[in-house]
């Protein structure tokens, strides 16, 4: 069985509506729930970037039941590792446990506000570090560490939760994967490729929890839906190489304006199709993900996709 999780889109709704849609996410049935970490929007259109941290400690508050994650958190440049490994401990204590810390290696998008965005080369040896100093902080060790990228003269957690916070690995390729496996309690992925999952099993994730994503737009009106889609998620085709690369909500818009609403809608179920959304979150399901969190695009069909869309959804979702 597949638990089917929530996302909370930082780009698409403020911070005030972000802690409503938990509460109600919660409430409807949801086994988890995650958050996006961004300084800014996709595109424009989206409208939104609230910081997600100040978010997640008012939904540790307003929610008991569902599992919380970041999805996911850079640890190389607009943050330090170690305050990361601060700030998943924290939540882990406010959560009352219920938190894993999502890490990835970030998108020019969010870190460049803090200086130069480094090369890939360069970002993937910085994460390595970063993993190096945020998994022993989280395990309540104390720590000196220096490296390449960080020094961390002198550090140690003094509120964290009774059980280490478990941290979950974005993951694309043989390099990635084996870095989950060898530092992270579970795997993060956007594509439903059983390849990946085999990897991760090969190198040592047998067992852990996997973690998808999967972005639908439900409504009344498959044609709306399809405009709110092209809207406001046209850029998610672009590959994650480009994605990671593009600087700003312009460079977005012209890298992918000739991306159309047909284009949008042959690769996004959207609608008030059951039947297409369900065979969306499928594919992870039939892929070896355990876990599987839905994004509703749009930030004005929140509340009608939780009030109902989840009643028939989500146990259709849970026989998977």
């Amino acid at each position: 069985m597949v638990a089917v999780g929530y996302t909370l889109m930082c780009e698409q709704s403020g911070p005030k509506e972000l802690i409503e849609y938990a509460a109600r996410a919660e409430e409807v049935g949801f086994d988890h729930l995650v958050i996006s970490d961004h300084y800014s929007p996709w595109l424009e259109s989206q409208g939104h970037s609230p910081y997600a941290w100040s978010v997640l400690g008012a939904i540790a508050h307003v929610t008991s039941r569902a599992q919380l994650m970041s999805f996911v958190t850079c640890p190389i440049r607009r943050y330090h590792p170690a305050v990361v490994a601060q700030k998943a401990a924290t939540i882990g204590v406010l959560s009352d446990g219920r938190f894993t810390l999502g890490l990835g290696a970030g998108e020019n998008l969010n870190e460049h506000v803090v200086g130069g965005w480094p090369h890939v080369e360069q970002r993937h040896e910085m994460f390595e570090e970063a993993l190096q100093i945020i998994r022993p902080l989280l395990d309540g060790d104390p720590l000196t560490y220096s490296g390449n990228h960080f020094d961390v003269p002198d550090a140690y957690l003094w509120d964290r939760p009774d059980r280490p916070v478990p941290m979950a690995l974005a993951a694309s390729g043989p390099a990635s994967v084996r870095l989950a496996a060898s530092y992270g309690d579970g795997l993060i992925a956007t594509d439903p490729l059983p390849e990946l999952v085999s990897r991760y099993d090969a190198a040592g994730g047998s067992g852990k929890p996997r973690y998808g994503q999967v972005a639908i737009c439900y409504g009344p009106d498959a044609d709306e839906c399809a405009r709110i889609a092209h809207d406001q998620f046209r850029w998610f085709g672009l590959g994650w190489p480009v994605n990671a690369n593009l600087p700003d909500p312009a460079a977005f818009e012209g890298a992918s304006q000739f991306v159309r609403p047909d284009d949008v809608a042959s690769a996004i179920s959207c609608g008030p199709d059951l039947d297409a959304h369900v065979a969306a979150v499928k594919k992870f399901a039939d892929a070896g993900f355990t876990h599987v969190a839905l994004i509703q695009i749009g930030g004005d069909g929140q509340r009608r996709f939780l009030d109902e869309a989840a009643a028939e959804l989500l146990p259709r979702l849970r026989e998977l």
